[in-house]
């Protein structure tokens, strides 16, 4: 089953995580480098809500910005 949002389509995006070392300029060093960037996912929080559509009621997966807004009417 696929973790994507049915009314924005949201869905899992692919970043990195950054590990600096050194001591910041401000604090009096020659500042911070970049020393490993791990690749990593970044999921949506998707929900299972249910919903009215065209007269019926039906199960979809949203996330929670979509849910937030209202422009759905519950089941």
């Amino acid at each position: 089953m696929s973790n994507v949002c049915d009314l924005c389509g949201k869905k899992k995006v692919v970043g990195g995580s950054i590990v600096r070392k050194g001591l910041a300029k401000k604090a009096g060093g020659i500042g911070m480098h970049v020393v490993k960037n791990n690749k990593r996912t970044f999921h949506p929080n998707i929900q299972s809500v249910k919903i009215k559509i065209n007269g019926g009621n039906k199960r979809v997966k949203m996330c929670t910005a979509c849910i937030k807004t209202g422009n759905y009417e519950k089941a």
